[in-house]
């Protein structure tokens, strides 16, 4: 990456900069290669944020299907990290997994499961074999108490696991039905996919391990027996360890990654660890030091986090990310830019600024997959909760174990908002839309910059500054003037 005119003293945010086109020979969107440069060649270079609010199953189930990983949180007990791990890899790495319910079901319970997917309903079904589907339009009028089997559509396409999302739109073209039922040979189903998952599926390669189920990572934290939760989480089949903290240039993360790297080499696994967050070169050379592969690069940028405002301490997100990626890149490794990205924009910027991926919080609890209930506000708006994990509220998931006067000691010390509103986008209320969204803008921005690919991409981009009304200017206006 260059700067289009002398680089400035001061430091930058994401709203600060912009990218200049220059002469390129790439005709097509398609025709740029989004695989990570972080050293986990993820298909595309997207990770869901560790935190309790938005990264479980569901999501991490879905970004990897199309070729992002999430992080399972550090708070959870060891024995569910490895529950959702199994259920992760037990998942189908191109059908969605299904909601289903009993025919005897109510019509009110079933209802209820819709959010849980993106693909707007449910499967009844009796020892495993599907007898019909159920969405919100089949259940209009009708009373909460009646059975599923009243209201359900019997009129199914059953497709073999192995079939290709080709064929299956051209299936689902004909037959006008929400979904296509994968199924075995004894007729039990295996998953679902939608017209639009179908496009999806063929746009999108799955994020797979070696065995070719999906890729999950999980989160080990500092504290507590580091080298006992890391064995565990690796003999339960993560595919990255990620080494949390909010301060990671201290000498217990130090510590901590090396005796990580400790296990890994004594069990012979091959699992990269990714550490932070930092903010400058000398904590990303220590980091790689201690035995770090990746990076996290980020202080207080989140919109969950209040740290700047408590403590003062961060530091503006673009240039974090471009002199991290700078040194990590010098010592042959990489750097994940972790938080501030609210537009596909400020993806984009993230990877010409040299990072290996780009990790999002926020911007996806917002959706079906993240892992909290759906509700709905008074002004009848659906939205998700969510939380920092420096907050009270995570402080005292953090502490559950401790006695109650060290957990309320601890909760005195909270940088991180305890409860946000995080509304469903109507236009995309899923994580898989805002990926297509994201992926629109990063695939488009490669293409202004002649590149093909994500190494490219940091090579040839041109980046310049902007004033505030610069940025302003680039907004699109919903309403005119």
């Amino acid at each position: 990456m260059r700067f289009l005119t002398p680089k400035p003293n001061h430091d930058l945010t994401y709203d600060d900069v912009f990218m200049a086109p220059r002469r390129s020979s790439v005709t097509s969107r398609l025709d740029v290669d989004l695989t990570s440069t972080d050293g986990l060649s993820l298909p595309l270079p997207l990770v869901v944020a560790n935190m309790t609010a938005i990264s479980g199953r569901r999501m991490a189930e879905t970004v990897s299907r199309r070729g992002g990983i999430a992080i399972i949180p550090q708070d959870l007990p060891t024995a569910i990290v490895a529950n959702t791990i199994a259920t992760v890899k037990a998942a189908h790495a191109a059908f969605d997994t299904p909601v289903t319910v009993r025919p005897s079901s109510t019509v009110g319970e079933a209802l209820a499961l819709l959010p849980k997917r993106a693909h707007g309903l449910v499967v009844a079904v009796e020892d495993g074999i599907p007898l019909g589907t159920l969405t919100a339009n089949d259940a209009e009028g009708l009373d909460r108490f009646a059975q599923v089997h009243e209201a359900m559509s019997t009129e199914l396409t059953l497709v073999s696991p192995d079939t290709s999302p080709t064929q299956v739109f051209d299936l689902l073209s004909v037959s006008r039905h929400r979904a296509a039922l994968a199924v075995d040979t004894g007729g039990k189903l295996i998953g679902l996919m939608t017209s639009k998952g179908a496009l999806r599926a063929a746009l999108y390669p799955p994020a797979l391990d070696a065995t070719g189920s999906l890729r999950v990572g999980v989160a080990v934290g500092i504290s507590g027996d580091v080298e006992a939760r890391a064995a565990a989480l690796l003999a339960a089949g993560a595919d990255v360890l990620v080494m949390d903290t909010a301060h990671g240039h201290q000498e217990r993360m130090l510590a901590a990654v090396a005796r990580c790297r400790a296990v890994i080499a004594s069990e012979g696994y091959s699992v990269p660890i990714v550490a932070g967050n930092v903010v400058t070169a000398d904590g990303v050379a220590d980091l790689i030091e201690a035995g770090a592969d990746v990076i996290k690069v980020g202080v207080g940028p989140g919109a969950m986090c209040t740290t700047r405002m408590q403590t003062g301490v961060g530091r503006p997100q673009f240039s974090a990310v471009l002199e991290c990626a700078e040194e990590a890149r010098d010592a042959g490794k990489a750097v994940w830019a972790d938080g501030g990205v609210r537009h596909p924009r400020d993806v984009a910027l993230a990877l010409a600024a040299g990072a290996g991926a780009v990790m999002i919080g926020s911007w996806f609890a917002g959706t079906f997959e993240s892992t909290g209930e759906l509700l709905v506000g008074a002004d009848g708006r659906p939205y998700k909760e969510s939380f920092g994990m420096a907050s009270a509220r995570a402080v005292r998931a953090r502490t559950r174990t401790q006695s109650a006067f060290d957990r309320a000691r601890a909760a005195l010390f909270e940088e991180g908002i305890s409860s946000s509103r995080m509304y469903l986008d109507p236009s995309r209320p899923g994580v898989e839309d805002l990926i297509d969204f994201i992926v629109s803008g990063v695939r488009s921005s490669c293409t202004y910059a002649g590149a093909r690919t994500l190494g490219e991409f940091s090579n040839l981009a041109i980046v310049g500054f902007q004033s505030r009304s610069g940025y302003d200017e680039g907004r699109p206006l919903h309403a005119s003037w």
